[in-house]
């Protein structure tokens, strides 16, 4: 897995600092066309949060959703929405869940098109 996009927020509740990283990850599966193995490159989502008082660090909280889509796209609009929404690391893949479940279609159409050729 390696990060290609990071998007970062801070929030502060009292006196404790909450720091946000959303991460647009880039890996690979495997997939089996024409009876080959062929390498697909995919997009995921990781989630960081670090919490903070008075400076030191308490707490990390941290989840992904890997191999989302091969579409870059439809992940980073993702990646834009949790980030805008604060969507905390604990609740990633509950939000999440809908987006991913209609996005395994993309595998299917990236096997067709691939075949097709």
């Amino acid at each position: 897995m390696m990060v290609v996009e990071s998007l970062n927020r801070t929030e502060s509740l009292g006196d404790i600092t909450y720091i946000y990283s959303y991460r647009l990850t880039r890996g690979h599966i495997s997939m089996n066309l024409k009876s080959e193995n062929v390498l697909v490159q995919t997009y995921g989502i990781e989630v960081e949060r670090q919490d903070f008082i008075s400076g030191i660090m308490v707490n990390i909280e941290r989840d992904r959703a890997e191999n989302i889509s091969p579409q870059r796209y439809k992940v980073h609009n993702l990646l834009r929405m949790i980030y805008e929404q604060g969507v905390s690391p604990i609740h990633l893949i509950e939000v999440l869940g809908e987006y991913i479940d209609d996005y395994i279609i993309d595998f299917d159409t990236y096997a067709a098109e691939a075949t097709s050729n």
